[in-house]
């Protein structure tokens, strides 16, 4: 079952939720240290991933449907909105920084839930997606929501982006601490990442890949082009 925003506020609130929190953006802040001035849209449950030393031009929380949407800030201009993934309600080119967390893993359809992502994304944008790895222990335990939809191996979001006109620029991993209750301090986690990245560097428990869009170009018709062999033109 999908978790709900309800289920995923719950979880962040937890000591285990704060600390893989904070494990995962150690690496989204070194991938993206700064986005100040840039026009950024968060896509799945992205709320404790915002970079608060940031001062983006624009932002936006887009959850889809499925999942349900949260109000966020509590107080202000609200910046969360209910999206379906498919079509998603923004013009092309809309955005410089796209991030993807809680989100392709529960996509019905995660090739066009990408295809919109390319749609939105400006031609010097980029886009994050953070996704529970196949090979990982957080992708079999369902006490996070990790555990949830679908796992992802490397090479199948390879697959899956280059079949979506996306290409990958940078591959980070988090989470090597295994999913359980007693592994909850951020010191702890600490530790264990440090030991994952040097001593088993593939089985972190999220994958997290940053890609920029490419522009494919096609046939204006299906129709093969014949060309002549060399010698046979006449003049």
């Amino acid at each position: 079952m999908q978790p709900n925003v309800a289920d995923l506020e719950e979880f962040y609130r937890s000591a285990s939720g704060r600390a893989v929190q904070a494990m995962i953006m150690r690496r989204l802040d070194a991938l993206w240290p700064d986005l100040t001035g840039q026009d950024v849209l968060i896509l799945g449950y992205g709320i404790p991933y915002f970079n608060h030393n940031s001062a983006p031009r624009r932002l936006a929380l887009a959850m889809p449907a499925r999942q349900g949407v949260e109000q966020w800030p509590a107080t202000g201009q609200v910046k969360s909105l209910l999206v379906d993934d498919e079509t998603l309600p923004f013009a092309e080119s809309s955005f410089d920084r796209l991030l993807i967390v809680h989100g392709l893993e529960e996509a019905r359809a995660p090739g066009k839930l990408l295809l919109e992502a390319h749609r939105i994304l400006s031609p010097q944008g980029r886009v994050m997606m953070i996704v529970p790895n196949r090979s990982g222990l957080w992708a079999h335990n369902d006490a996070s929501p990790f555990g949830h939809g679908r796992a992802f191996s490397r090479g199948q979001m390879h697959r899956l982006m280059r079949e979506c006109g996306l290409q990958p620029h940078a591959w980070a991993r988090a989470l090597y601490a295994p999913p359980t209750r007693f592994i909850s301090s951020i010191s702890s986690m600490r530790a264990w990442e440090q030991a994952g990245e040097r001593l088993w560097p593939a089985f972190g428990g999220v994958i997290m890949v940053e890609a920029s869009k490419q522009v494919l170009a096609r046939p204006p018709s299906s129709h093969p082009l014949l060309i002549p062999a060399l010698g046979t033109l006449k003049p």
